[in-house]
Protein backbone atom coordinates (compact mmCIF):
# COMPACT_ATOMS: atom_id res chain seq x y z
CA UNK A 1 0.00 0.00 0.00
CA UNK A 2 2.91 2.55 0.95
CA UNK A 3 4.51 1.83 -2.66
CA UNK A 4 1.92 2.54 -3.84
CA UNK A 5 1.14 5.79 -2.82
CA UNK A 6 4.73 6.71 -3.59
CA UNK A 7 4.16 5.56 -6.94
CA UNK A 8 1.16 7.82 -7.19
CA UNK A 9 2.83 10.55 -5.37
CA UNK A 10 5.79 10.38 -7.93
CA UNK A 11 2.93 10.30 -11.20
CA UNK A 12 1.44 13.21 -9.70
CA UNK A 13 4.26 15.20 -9.18
CA UNK A 14 5.82 14.41 -12.65
CA UNK A 15 2.74 15.49 -13.84
CA UNK A 16 2.34 18.48 -12.72
CA UNK A 17 6.48 19.29 -13.92
CA UNK A 18 5.20 18.69 -17.08
CA UNK A 19 2.71 20.23 -17.01
CA UNK A 20 4.11 23.19 -15.62
CA UNK A 21 7.49 23.00 -18.05
CA UNK A 22 4.61 22.97 -21.01
CA UNK A 23 3.08 26.31 -19.66
CA UNK A 24 6.52 27.74 -19.61
CA UNK A 25 7.54 26.39 -22.96
CA UNK A 26 4.35 28.21 -24.38
CA UNK A 27 4.71 31.51 -22.47
CA UNK A 28 8.46 31.57 -23.90
CA UNK A 29 7.59 31.56 -27.70
CA UNK A 30 5.04 33.91 -26.52
CA UNK A 31 6.78 36.13 -25.64
CA UNK A 32 9.57 35.30 -28.69
CA UNK A 33 6.89 35.88 -31.11
CA UNK A 34 6.02 39.64 -29.45
CA UNK A 35 9.59 40.19 -29.74
CA UNK A 36 9.82 39.01 -33.19
CA UNK A 37 6.97 40.89 -34.47
CA UNK A 38 8.26 44.00 -32.78
CA UNK A 39 11.53 42.99 -34.60
CA UNK A 40 9.98 42.84 -37.57
CA UNK A 41 8.01 46.37 -37.63
CA UNK A 42 11.16 48.22 -37.31
CA UNK A 43 12.49 46.28 -40.47
CA UNK A 44 9.36 46.85 -42.50
CA UNK A 45 9.38 50.24 -41.34
CA UNK A 46 12.89 51.12 -42.43
CA UNK A 47 12.21 49.09 -45.53
CA UNK A 48 8.91 51.40 -46.30
CA UNK A 49 10.57 54.34 -46.16
CA UNK A 50 13.50 53.87 -47.95
CA UNK A 51 10.94 52.57 -50.95
CA UNK A 52 9.32 55.31 -50.58
CA UNK A 53 12.26 57.89 -50.73
CA UNK A 54 13.92 56.41 -53.64
CA UNK A 55 10.27 55.60 -55.83
CA UNK A 56 9.77 59.06 -55.71
CA UNK A 57 13.15 60.26 -56.22
CA UNK A 58 13.42 58.04 -59.42
CA UNK A 59 10.20 60.07 -60.36
CA UNK A 60 12.16 63.36 -60.14
CA UNK A 61 15.25 62.16 -61.88
CA UNK A 62 12.92 61.22 -65.16
CA UNK A 63 12.43 64.86 -65.46
CA UNK A 64 15.78 66.06 -63.97
CA UNK A 65 18.90 64.45 -65.54
CA UNK A 66 21.42 63.37 -63.56
CA UNK A 67 23.56 65.71 -64.52
CA UNK A 68 21.51 68.63 -64.22
CA UNK A 69 21.58 67.26 -60.34
CA UNK A 70 24.85 66.64 -59.76
CA UNK A 71 26.80 68.91 -62.20
CA UNK A 72 25.16 72.19 -61.77
CA UNK A 73 26.66 74.23 -58.95
CA UNK A 74 23.27 76.33 -58.38
CA UNK A 75 20.58 74.94 -56.60
CA UNK A 76 17.51 77.68 -57.30
CA UNK A 77 14.36 74.67 -58.09
CA UNK A 78 11.37 77.51 -56.52
CA UNK A 79 12.82 79.92 -58.33
CA UNK A 80 11.71 81.00 -62.14
CA UNK A 81 15.31 80.11 -63.19
CA UNK A 82 15.45 76.96 -62.25
CA UNK A 83 18.80 75.06 -61.34
CA UNK A 84 18.58 71.89 -59.93
CA UNK A 85 22.22 71.38 -58.61
CA UNK A 86 22.74 69.91 -55.44
CA UNK A 87 26.13 70.71 -54.46
CA UNK A 88 25.20 73.71 -52.86
CA UNK A 89 23.60 71.79 -50.05
CA UNK A 90 26.09 69.41 -49.43
CA UNK A 91 28.37 71.89 -49.14
CA UNK A 92 26.25 73.44 -46.72
CA UNK A 93 25.77 70.51 -44.96
CA UNK A 94 29.58 69.79 -44.43
CA UNK A 95 30.31 73.02 -43.65
CA UNK A 96 28.46 73.02 -40.46
CA UNK A 97 29.46 69.49 -40.16
CA UNK A 98 33.18 70.22 -39.56
CA UNK A 99 32.64 73.22 -37.39
CA UNK A 100 30.87 71.11 -35.13
CA UNK A 101 33.27 68.27 -35.08
CA UNK A 102 35.99 70.70 -34.64
CA UNK A 103 34.29 71.34 -31.37
CA UNK A 104 32.55 67.66 -30.74
CA UNK A 105 35.76 65.86 -30.88
CA UNK A 106 38.06 67.88 -28.71
CA UNK A 107 36.07 68.34 -26.17
CA UNK A 108 33.96 65.12 -26.58
CA UNK A 109 37.61 63.26 -26.06
CA UNK A 110 38.87 65.54 -23.41
CA UNK A 111 35.61 64.95 -21.45
CA UNK A 112 35.86 61.31 -21.63
CA UNK A 113 39.56 61.07 -20.53
CA UNK A 114 39.10 63.07 -17.73
CA UNK A 115 35.73 60.79 -16.50
CA UNK A 116 37.69 57.69 -17.38
CA UNK A 117 40.76 58.50 -15.82
CA UNK A 118 40.94 61.15 -13.81
CA UNK A 119 37.62 61.84 -12.28
CA UNK A 120 37.07 59.86 -8.81
CA UNK A 121 34.32 57.10 -9.13
CA UNK A 122 31.75 59.06 -7.12
CA UNK A 123 32.57 62.56 -9.21
CA UNK A 124 31.95 60.81 -12.44
CA UNK A 125 28.93 58.97 -11.40
CA UNK A 126 27.27 62.65 -11.25
CA UNK A 127 29.15 64.36 -13.99
CA UNK A 128 28.62 61.64 -16.44
CA UNK A 129 24.46 61.92 -16.44
CA UNK A 130 24.83 65.77 -16.24
CA UNK A 131 27.28 65.68 -19.25
CA UNK A 132 24.99 63.34 -21.36
CA UNK A 133 21.86 65.88 -19.99
CA UNK A 134 23.14 68.17 -23.24
CA UNK A 135 22.00 64.88 -25.62
CA UNK A 136 18.16 66.00 -24.32
CA UNK A 137 17.99 69.33 -24.65
CA UNK A 138 15.17 69.95 -28.13
CA UNK A 139 17.31 71.01 -31.27
CA UNK A 140 15.18 73.95 -31.48
CA UNK A 141 16.72 75.33 -28.14
CA UNK A 142 20.31 75.05 -29.62
CA UNK A 143 19.28 76.80 -32.70
CA UNK A 144 17.61 79.41 -31.20
CA UNK A 145 20.46 80.29 -28.60
CA UNK A 146 23.05 80.05 -31.64
CA UNK A 147 20.61 82.75 -33.34
CA UNK A 148 19.66 84.77 -30.38
CA UNK A 149 23.00 84.52 -28.06
CA UNK A 150 25.71 83.20 -30.22
CA UNK A 151 25.65 84.89 -33.23
CA UNK A 152 25.47 89.04 -31.20
CA UNK A 153 28.01 87.85 -29.49
CA UNK A 154 30.27 86.95 -32.47
CA UNK A 155 29.57 89.57 -34.12
CA UNK A 156 31.16 92.04 -31.84
CA UNK A 157 34.32 90.46 -33.25
CA UNK A 158 33.46 89.10 -37.04
CA UNK A 159 31.68 90.50 -39.44
CA UNK A 160 28.62 87.93 -39.16
CA UNK A 161 25.39 87.74 -41.14
CA UNK A 162 22.96 87.57 -39.14
CA UNK A 163 22.15 83.64 -40.29
CA UNK A 164 25.81 82.11 -40.87
CA UNK A 165 27.35 78.62 -40.83
CA UNK A 166 29.64 79.49 -37.67
CA UNK A 167 27.19 79.99 -35.19
CA UNK A 168 24.78 76.49 -36.43
CA UNK A 169 28.40 74.84 -36.36
CA UNK A 170 28.88 75.65 -33.29
CA UNK A 171 25.88 75.03 -31.51
CA UNK A 172 25.95 72.18 -33.23
CA UNK A 173 29.28 70.93 -31.73
CA UNK A 174 28.24 71.41 -28.15
CA UNK A 175 24.93 68.98 -29.26
CA UNK A 176 26.87 66.32 -30.69
CA UNK A 177 29.52 66.28 -27.65
CA UNK A 178 27.53 64.02 -25.30
CA UNK A 179 27.62 61.37 -28.23
CA UNK A 180 31.21 61.63 -29.00
CA UNK A 181 32.21 61.47 -24.79
CA UNK A 182 29.80 58.91 -23.96
CA UNK A 183 30.80 56.39 -26.67
CA UNK A 184 34.69 56.89 -26.30
CA UNK A 185 34.12 56.69 -22.70
CA UNK A 186 32.50 53.07 -22.73
CA UNK A 187 35.97 52.08 -25.29
CA UNK A 188 38.04 53.48 -22.75
CA UNK A 189 36.67 52.05 -19.95
CA UNK A 190 36.90 48.63 -21.76
CA UNK A 191 40.85 48.79 -22.09
CA UNK A 192 41.88 46.14 -19.25
CA UNK A 193 43.33 47.69 -16.16
CA UNK A 194 46.24 45.48 -17.02
CA UNK A 195 47.94 47.47 -20.00
CA UNK A 196 47.98 50.55 -17.75
CA UNK A 197 49.51 48.74 -14.79
CA UNK A 198 51.92 47.47 -17.51
CA UNK A 199 52.56 50.91 -18.86
CA UNK A 200 53.15 52.08 -15.30
CA UNK A 201 55.72 49.61 -14.26
CA UNK A 202 57.98 50.66 -17.42
CA UNK A 203 57.52 54.13 -15.70
CA UNK A 204 56.10 56.17 -17.62
CA UNK A 205 53.44 58.77 -16.53
CA UNK A 206 49.77 58.31 -16.37
CA UNK A 207 49.43 61.22 -19.23
CA UNK A 208 51.83 59.51 -21.52
CA UNK A 209 49.80 55.94 -20.69
CA UNK A 210 46.90 57.69 -21.46
CA UNK A 211 48.54 58.50 -25.02
CA UNK A 212 50.61 55.73 -25.77
CA UNK A 213 48.65 53.26 -24.46
CA UNK A 214 44.77 53.62 -23.79
CA UNK A 215 43.63 55.80 -26.46
CA UNK A 216 45.25 53.42 -29.06
CA UNK A 217 43.66 50.79 -27.31
CA UNK A 218 40.06 52.53 -27.12
CA UNK A 219 40.80 53.57 -31.40
CA UNK A 220 37.83 51.67 -33.14
CA UNK A 221 35.35 52.28 -30.20
CA UNK A 222 36.60 56.46 -30.20
CA UNK A 223 36.60 56.52 -34.34
CA UNK A 224 33.37 55.27 -34.47
CA UNK A 225 31.76 58.09 -32.06
CA UNK A 226 33.57 60.44 -34.28
CA UNK A 227 31.54 58.90 -37.30
CA UNK A 228 28.38 58.55 -35.27
CA UNK A 229 28.40 62.22 -34.52
CA UNK A 230 29.48 62.87 -37.81
CA UNK A 231 26.34 61.00 -39.57
CA UNK A 232 24.19 63.15 -36.63
CA UNK A 233 25.40 66.15 -37.66
CA UNK A 234 24.44 65.76 -41.18
CA UNK A 235 20.97 64.68 -40.73
CA UNK A 236 20.71 67.68 -37.95
CA UNK A 237 17.78 69.99 -38.97
CA UNK A 238 16.16 72.43 -36.35
CA UNK A 239 19.71 74.50 -35.55
CA UNK A 240 20.77 74.53 -38.99
CA UNK A 241 17.21 75.96 -40.13
CA UNK A 242 17.13 78.39 -37.27
CA UNK A 243 20.40 79.67 -37.25
CA UNK A 244 22.70 78.63 -40.26
CA UNK A 245 19.61 80.48 -42.87
CA UNK A 246 18.45 79.22 -46.48
CA UNK A 247 20.68 80.18 -48.29
CA UNK A 248 22.02 77.77 -51.18
CA UNK A 249 25.83 79.04 -51.50
CA UNK A 250 28.79 77.26 -52.72
CA UNK A 251 31.12 78.65 -50.14
CA UNK A 252 33.38 77.93 -47.64
CA UNK A 253 33.32 81.05 -45.96
CA UNK A 254 31.92 80.45 -42.19
CA UNK A 255 30.56 84.01 -41.66
CA UNK A 256 27.47 83.87 -44.67
CA UNK A 257 24.35 82.17 -45.00
CA UNK A 258 24.60 78.59 -46.07
CA UNK A 259 21.31 75.98 -46.76
CA UNK A 260 21.70 72.04 -45.66
CA UNK A 261 19.82 69.75 -47.23
CA UNK A 262 17.80 69.13 -43.98
CA UNK A 263 17.10 72.95 -43.96
CA UNK A 264 15.97 72.77 -47.61
CA UNK A 265 13.78 69.51 -46.66
CA UNK A 266 12.24 71.06 -43.60
CA UNK A 267 11.28 73.93 -46.14
CA UNK A 268 9.84 72.04 -48.81
CA UNK A 269 7.68 70.41 -46.01
CA UNK A 270 5.84 73.17 -45.05
CA UNK A 271 3.43 72.86 -47.56
CA UNK A 272 4.13 75.56 -50.05
CA UNK A 273 5.00 73.59 -53.64
CA UNK A 274 1.81 71.41 -54.30
CA UNK A 275 2.49 67.87 -53.81
CA UNK A 276 3.36 65.74 -57.14
CA UNK A 277 4.91 68.73 -58.77
CA UNK A 278 9.12 68.68 -59.09
CA UNK A 279 9.45 71.31 -56.27
CA UNK A 280 7.68 68.65 -54.19
CA UNK A 281 9.73 65.80 -55.35
CA UNK A 282 13.28 67.23 -55.35
CA UNK A 283 12.54 66.82 -51.59
CA UNK A 284 12.95 63.09 -52.23
CA UNK A 285 15.54 63.54 -54.32
CA UNK A 286 17.53 65.72 -51.26
CA UNK A 287 15.97 63.16 -49.14
CA UNK A 288 17.94 59.94 -51.29
CA UNK A 289 20.53 61.95 -50.95
CA UNK A 290 21.10 62.27 -47.22
CA UNK A 291 19.91 58.44 -46.90
CA UNK A 292 23.09 57.44 -49.02
CA UNK A 293 25.64 59.38 -46.86
CA UNK A 294 24.87 58.32 -43.80
CA UNK A 295 23.82 54.71 -45.05
CA UNK A 296 27.76 55.24 -46.13
CA UNK A 297 28.54 56.46 -42.53
CA UNK A 298 27.19 54.01 -40.63
CA UNK A 299 28.74 51.24 -43.03
CA UNK A 300 32.17 52.96 -42.24
CA UNK A 301 31.31 53.28 -38.95
CA UNK A 302 31.05 49.43 -38.32
CA UNK A 303 33.12 48.09 -40.81
CA UNK A 304 35.94 50.75 -38.70
CA UNK A 305 34.51 48.77 -35.32
CA UNK A 306 35.02 45.73 -36.17
CA UNK A 307 38.62 45.97 -38.15
CA UNK A 308 40.56 47.50 -35.61
CA UNK A 309 38.59 46.16 -32.42
CA UNK A 310 41.33 45.29 -29.35
CA UNK A 311 40.84 41.60 -27.80
CA UNK A 312 41.75 40.91 -24.52
CA UNK A 313 41.50 37.01 -23.08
Amino acid sequence: MQATNYQDDFDQNSTESLNKKASEDIQEKVVAAILFFCALISVLTTFGIVFIIFQVAFEFFQEVSLADFFLDTKWTPLFADRHFGVWPLINGTFLTTAIAMAVAIPLGLCSAIYLGEYAPPKLAAILRPAFELLAGIPTVVYGYFALLFITPVLRNFLPLEIFNALSAGLMMGVMITPTVGSISLDAIRAVPRSLREGAYALGITKLESIFRVVLPAALSGITASIILGISRAVGETMTVVIAAGQQPKLTINLLESVETMTAYMAQISGGDSPRGSVNFKTLYAVGAVLFVLTLILNIVSYWISNRFKEKYD
